[in-house]
């Protein structure tokens, strides 16, 4: 081959990249479509497409209250579908589930989709955060949905911190009380002083009563 034949076929080999990105651009952002592992947990089973799961914690490690699951749902067919469950195996602990409004199953529509977290949006809470696992451990999530089934798939756990603070539990813990026994028992103590003066001094009438007795008798 010769010299110039070689680099002809060297840029023809160089054009083959940039084309190839250009074509995953126009496909969009679809992760199915770019055949590309998003950064967090994703799975297509059936008409039904996870993405972007997660359990996000407390933003504090030693913070008590709730965790939450975090995805996005989507439904390729044409019949609507109800997440009828989503647990997480092994822990001994339920994840509850709200719609967007407050009220109803929650549903993803035929041909649309569901967000799970975050403001405004369907909710799946988990009332005991700390059975959830630990920050930076993955977590098996299964979900159950009423023409699909199941399908399970693991879940980073993350605290809700930069990204994820917007996703988090909305229900942030409340100070625990500080006890004030000492404050209640000098409360409840002080009337009961108050109460024994006066019985003191409407004695002390009494007892003067004897010298003006003999008083009156002399």
């Amino acid at each position: 081959m010769s010299r110039s034949l070689r680099h002809g076929a060297l840029a023809a080999t160089a054009l083959v990249f940039p084309i190839a990105a250009l074509s995953a651009c126009s496909a969009g952002n679809d992760a199915q479509t770019l055949q590309v592992r998003p950064d967090n947990a994703a799975t297509a089973v059936d008409n039904i497409k996870i993405q972007n799961l997660n359990i996000i914690t407390q933003p504090e490690a030693d913070a008590e209250g709730p965790a939450v699951v975090a995805a996005t749902l989507f439904n390729d067919g044409t019949k609507q579908e109800v997440v009828e469950k989503i647990a997480l195996p092994g822990t001994g602990t339920t994840v509850k589930l709200q719609a967007a409004k407050g009220k109803g199953p929650l549903v993803v529509p035929a041909g649309g989709r569901v967000v799970i977290g975050g403001k405004n949006n369907a909710s799946a809470v988990i009332e005991d955060g700390r059975k959830a696992g630990a920050n930076g451990n993955v977590q098996a999530v299964a979900f159950t949905f009423s023409e699909t089934g199941a399908i399970e798939l693991g879940a980073a756990i993350v605290p809700a911190t930069s990204f994820f603070e917007g996703f988090g539990p909305s229900a942030l813990p409340s100070p625990k009380p500080t006890p004030s026994t000492s404050a209640s028992d000098s409360a409840s103590e002080t009337p009961g002083e108050a109460s024994e003066t006066p019985g003191e001094g409407s004695e002390s009438p009494s007892g003067t009563a004897t010298p003006t007795g003999e008083a009156t008798t002399g």
